[in-house]
């Protein structure tokens, strides 16, 4: 169980509001997928760990995804940088097998539009078309716990924007792992984070048991 430095208290003195955000943890990201992050697959243990936690104290859940058209310029065959992946419906876009969603987790589709990369959680939208901010907000949600892949893209591109956006936003940095397209983009895009207000913690210090 989270401890009270991460948790809210069930007493109404303590206005914070915790969500938990998986991002992006489908099988084209980890290996053996067509854009697999290096050990990507070592966050789902320890996402399922923060999950079964917050499926426990009734927190609100949150799970990213690609979606992506098959002609989206996302792609290197319509001019982007990446290979294609995470195309809507198809088996690389479904979430890891092992990893533990609670029912009720709410499903934020992103990259949906051919002309966008759609790397932020905050281009996405629920089933309804919500979007994830005004969920956010109608909720009255005002600290996420972000964890999933990968750390110098979509973990990124979410936290800032999350922080942007005025959330407060704890990092859990054994539940990330980097593309590394460059040697220390994980480390910068963590550096950037933690600059922006982002408070980086690995999972024993959430005081999680």
């Amino acid at each position: 169980m989270m401890g009270q430095s991460e948790w809210p208290s069930d007493g109404p003195e303590d206005a914070t509001v915790t969500a938990v955000l998986v991002v992006d943890v489908q099988r084209d990201f980890c290996p053996g997928g067509a854009l697999a992050v290096p050990d990507g697959d070592r966050v789902v243990g320890v996402l399922n760990q923060i999950l079964r936690a917050a499926h426990a104290r009734r927190l609100t859940v949150y799970a990213t995804r690609d979606w992506h058209p098959t002609g989206s310029t996302h792609f290197l065959a319509s001019g982007g940088a990446w290979p294609v992946h995470c195309v809507a419906h198809s088996p690389g876009a479904r979430f890891h097998s092992d990893l533990r969603l609670p029912d009720g987790t709410l499903i934020v589709s992103k990259g949906m539009d051919a002309n966008s990369d759609g790397y932020s959680a905050f281009a996405g939208c629920l089933d309804d078309g919500t979007a994830l901010a005004h969920d956010l907000r109608r909720r009255g949600i005002t600290h996420l716990i972000a964890g999933g892949l990968a750390t110098d893209y979509c973990v990124r591109h979410s936290v800032l924007d999350a922080l942007r956006k005025g959330w407060r936003v704890t990092l859990v940095t054994d539940a990330i792992a980097a593309v590394e397209l460059t040697p220390g983009d994980g480390e910068r895009a963590l550096a950037d984070m933690r600059a922006a207000g982002a408070e980086l913690r690995r999972s024993a210090e959430l005081e999680l048991v």
